[in-house]
């Protein structure tokens, strides 16, 4: 059984929950959705919150690509899945699994809350009479910028911003003007969707934009499928960081003004008197 209007990931045989009602390993779980994070690698990072969170759902719903990370968490069970700029109807389909009983688990990479799936979810069912509200729960997940900045070491330790380069639902005018404003404020700003196939420009004025207020050897971390077997990481400088390979599966920190890098780490100080 497939939700309406959704094809079920190719290989992965959708499997209806018994009178729709989940029968999962918790065996309690009742028209109830988990927004769950997956952390940003193959499960491994994952909280036991939420594996506990998706092993109880008969439900699963997320991006091909994620539910790719967690096979042996869907195995057996009804997953609607779906591609980029499909997030609306995914989760409709599992909002609408969930007001039928089942017990639905929608998954995001990293952590839900930050550019997760947590707030179109809620948006959703806020927007129901009250009376057909599923419970909603948000699991928390290891956040990419939490794991890349693990990878370097210790870069946010001060204050920082997280700033999405994707234009797609946000005006690339409002993203400069975001960036304009961390970087003048001298706060450590972590890039998100940095560069894609069409867009290829605006990581390229970002730099151009931290150059203006901060040194050309400002540490700049690039990691790139961070938490995964093919994680790449370098630590170079805000002059030369975008000739490094970037992409929408790349983070970029750029350090604030007393960041250093120490062998193999970026480290932003938090004041301490040593």
């Amino acid at each position: 059984m497939r939700s309406s209007g959704f094809i079920g990931r190719q290989g992965i045989q959708p499997v209806a929950a018994k009178d729709g009602i989940s029968q999962g390993n918790g065996g309690n779980c009742r028209g109830k959705i988990s927004v769950v994070g997956i952390g940003p690698g193959h499960g491994v990072g994952m909280t036991i919150e939420a594996r506990q969170a998706m092993e109880q759902a008969a439900v699963v719903a997320g991006y091909h690509t994620y539910l790719d990370l967690v096979p042996d968490l869907i195995a057996g069970k009804e997953v609607i899945g779906s591609g980029m700029m499909q997030e609306v109807e995914r989760c409709e389909a599992a909002v609408e699994r969930a007001k039928a009983g089942a017990c639905v688990a929608v998954i995001s990479s990293g952590d839900p809350g930050i550019y997760g799936m947590a707030g179109l979810v809620l948006e959703l069912v806020v927007k129901l009479p009250e009376a057909l509200q599923p419970e909603v729960r948000i699991i928390p997940g290891v956040s990419a910028v939490g794991s890349v900045a693990a990878a370097l070491g210790a870069p946010l330790m001060h204050d920082f911003a997280v700033i999405s380069m994707s234009d797609l639902m946000t005006p690339w005018e409002v993203i400069e003007k975001r960036v304009r404003a961390a970087v003048e404020a001298d706060f450590v700003i972590a890039i998100y969707n940095p560069k894609s196939v069409k867009r290829t420009e605006q990581i390229e004025k970002v730099r151009q934009i931290a150059l203006q207020h901060r040194k050309a050897t400002t540490p700049v971390g690039v990691v790139r499928s961070v938490s995964r077997p093919d994680q790449e990481l370098v630590i170079t400088t805000l002059d030369r960081f975008t000739e490094e390979k970037i992409d929408m599966f790349t983070t970029v920190i750029i350090g604030n003004s007393q960041t250093f890098q120490s062998g193999q780490f970026m480290i932003t100080p938090r004041g301490y008197t040593l």
